[in-house]
């Protein structure tokens, strides 16, 4: 269904298979200076990949979709990955690397799709805002994320902001898509504005999908400000405690909150994936550790009970 859901929207770039991606940030030394570029289109974390600029469409304020094009992989190459995984992407003019993550994957022809939003001072982000159709960008990966595990969990909830919901699309993608997972999920995501959220090349298979199988899925959105309006389907406000508690079915009944102040988890084994800006993933899991370690887990989750054992932070 996104497949085939994204091939419609994405008419205007003249794809059928889709890759996307934001940046997820990993703690992971900059190897721009010393990776090599290869010359043959394989893909390795250890060496650069040559790769054409085939579309560059605008897709909200400061943000757009970027279609990447590798020619002549070979069937290997293209062999479905794991999620969730991601790819650096190189500035060549100031030699620095930054990792964004595939929506989709990379299709028959090579073709990858990326959400990306121009920081002001984020050099990678801008530098490929400024790329124009034809341009060659250099990438090298694939690196892992996070590892999925097929039925680990009952239910992976997953909180984003802005093009922290690139990895969480990866994930429902490839394990929701298919139909090839037990797991029920949820995604909460928040944007500044309405005109931030997500493009619709990425909302409406989630949409879709939710509406479709609400015992697979749940989307819950959320904006800080109604600027321009706000969707049906958008509430305003910010993801916090009490919304992940109604999200998930936790609502506790007032006068028990006098005698328990914190819902104890739920009996069905949950994981929670937080990824978006810094103080977003303090609020909801508290801060990283040192070398952005995982850290203790705080916040609104921290105050549900939940722990490291649950909580991964992207």
């Amino acid at each position: 269904m996104f497949s085939a859901r994204l091939g419609r929207r994405a008419a205007g770039v003249s794809l059928v298979g889709l890759f996307g991606a934001g940046a997820a940030y990993i703690f992971i030394p900059d190897k721009s200076r010393s990776a090599p570029t290869v010359d043959n289109p394989s893909l390795s974390p250890s060496h650069f990949t040559r790769a054409t600029l085939t579309s560059s469409e605008p897709s909200g304020p400061n943000t757009k979709l970027l279609v990447l094009t590798v020619h002549g992989l070979s069937a290997q190459t293209k062999a479905p990955l794991a999620p969730i995984w991601s790819v650096f992407i190189k500035d060549d003019d100031i030699q620095v690397e930054r990792p964004y993550t595939p929506l989709e994957g990379i299709d028959e022809h090579g073709r990858m799709l990326f959400w990306i939003k121009k920081y002001p001072k984020g050099e990678v982000g801008r530098w490929l805002h400024s790329k124009k159709v034809g341009d060659t960008i250099e990438f090298r990966g694939p690196l892992s994320t996070w590892a999925w595990k097929e039925d680990e969990w009952d239910e992976v909830v997953m909180i984003s902001g802005g093009t922290g919901i690139t990895p969480f699309y990866q994930l429902l993608h490839s394990s929701i898509a298919k139909g090839q997972s037990k797991t029920r999920f949820t995604l909460l995501h928040s944007s500044p504005t309405p005109s931030e959220l997500p493009p619709p090349e990425m909302l409406g298979p989630l949409r879709e999908y939710a509406a479709a199988n609400p015992q697979k899925f749940g989307l819950h959105l959320f904006v800080d400000r109604p600027e321009g309006g706000v969707p049906a389907d958008v509430r305003l406000g910010r993801i916090s405690k009490p919304e992940i508690q109604r999200c998930l079915g936790l609502n506790t009944p007032w006068w028990r909150s006098m005698f328990a102040p914190s819902s104890e988890p739920p009996a069905r084994k949950i994981m929670f994936l937080i990824c978006g800006p810094e103080p977003m993933i303090n609020a909801i899991a508290g801060p990283y550790g040192r070398n952005f370690s995982q850290g203790e887990v705080g916040g609104a989750l921290g105050e549900l009970g939940y722990t490291s054992r649950d909580v991964r932070k992207l």
